[in-house]
């Protein structure tokens, strides 16, 4: 059996999943006789629908992260207990990655963000590294009126000692107790080379004469979006992504996008990112990544408490173009005065660099071929 690279990666949301993609693919590119194993609860299509340089995929809980009610709002609560019950076996599953590492001949294990993922390559002598933009402990420190986080953010923080180094990518925080710190530029995906903007427009259907809105929420259906009182749409057209049929009345200026069509014309989320004015959404650093490599400006509304909100909000005007829609009026379809405010924006003066997904690669390379 071939030795090889385990990549573990957070369940929690996509965006964990979907940059981590971005380096497997730029590694693979790289060494592509390296076998690259992925253990992670996020679900499996998310890796198979787009090429992916992948040898395996191993499904299972590695984390437990923050329990959403829906897409704007976590159930802090949940989130507490649930980690606590995952810590309170963590022997357990420790022994069991240690056993699945050794089994595979791991090299080297990366992290995005399970401590588990640590623990796991300690145990087994192997190295380790977390490239992520936050670490667990520091989004746990955030709900320190829950019962029992100080002890979950001491026991985490511990388990993070124990790699090898941290690759932190921006906005975020955390990686107090990870040493050395390397800092990664983004890591994100980037539209087609040979498209513009008009041709994409052209290839979904999509009208090339009005400015374009991409509506980006994972967890909200088109039945729970005010699509049927929005006061945009005289001056905008609206685009949202259905994952199966639409089995929804929309009004004219909204245009829903099966992701089977757009994945089977040979396009991908990014282009559709590249293809429009703005992307409204929660900030997030998956859709964020996005929206910078591709030259989008973001419309964004508020996610509830989530440590790595407050950093997003502060630090996102450095890297693109960027406004603030109140919640109540996200929800009331009152999206007009907040997107005239954000044409008003100018844009940050420098081109921030996205190319973390290669840079992650060549020090991956370097590590699996050290002695």
């Amino acid at each position: 059996m071939r030795s090889s690279v385990f990549f573990y990666i957070s369940g929690h949301g996509f965006g964990h999943a979907i940059r981590q993609i971005a380096v497997i693919n730029a590694l693979h590119a790289l060494a592509p006789e390296v076998a690259i194993v992925v253990r992670t609860a996020a679900p499996e299509w998310l890796f198979t629908r787009t090429a992916c340089g992948a040898s395996s995929f191993v499904a299972g809980e590695t984390d437990t992260g923050v329990v959403q009610i829906d897409s704007l709002r976590p159930d802090v609560r949940e989130t507490i207990r649930r980690a606590r019950a995952f810590l309170d076996r963590f022997g357990e599953h420790v022994q069991r990655e240690a056993a699945l590492l050794r089994a595979h001949d791991a090299t080297l294990v990366l992290s995005d963000a399970p401590p588990l993922a640590c623990a796991a390559a300690a145990a087994a002598g192997v190295r380790s590294v977390v490239c992520a933009n936050f670490t667990w402990d520091w989004i746990y420190r955030d709900y320190s009126e829950q019962p029992g986080v100080d002890s979950i953010v001491e026991q985490i923080g511990k388990v993070y000692e124990t790699a090898d180094a941290g690759w932190r990518l921006p906005l975020g925080g955390g990686f107090e107790t990870i040493d050395p710190i390397i800092e990664v530029p983004f890591v994100a995906r980037h539209a087609r080379a040979d498209l513009s903007r008009d041709q994409i427009r052209r290839q979904l259907a999509l009208p090339g004469d009005r400015p374009l809105m991409l509506v980006s929420f994972g967890g909200y259906g088109l039945h729970q979006l005010p699509l049927d009182r929005l006061d945009c749409l005289k001056e905008w057209e609206v685009v949202l992504t259905s994952r199966g049929p639409v089995d929804a009345t929309v009004p004219n200026g909204v245009h829903v996008i099966a992701e089977e069509h757009l994945y089977g014309s040979g396009l991908r989320y990014e282009d559709l990112v590249h293809a429009v004015d703005v992307v409204l959404t929660k900030p997030g650093y998956g859709i964020i990544a996005d929206c910078v490599a591709n030259g989008t400006a973001m419309l964004y509304t508020s996610r509830g408490r989530f440590a790595e909100y407050e950093v997003m909000v502060e630090q996102m005007p450095r890297y693109l173009r960027c406004g603030y829609l109140a919640l109540e009026s996200f929800e009331a379809g009152e999206w007009s005065e907040a997107l005239r405010a954000l044409r008003e924006t100018a844009p940050p003066l420098v081109q921030w660099r996205t190319d973390g997904a290669e840079v992650a690669a060549r020090m991956i390379a370097e590590l699996i071929s050290a002695p």
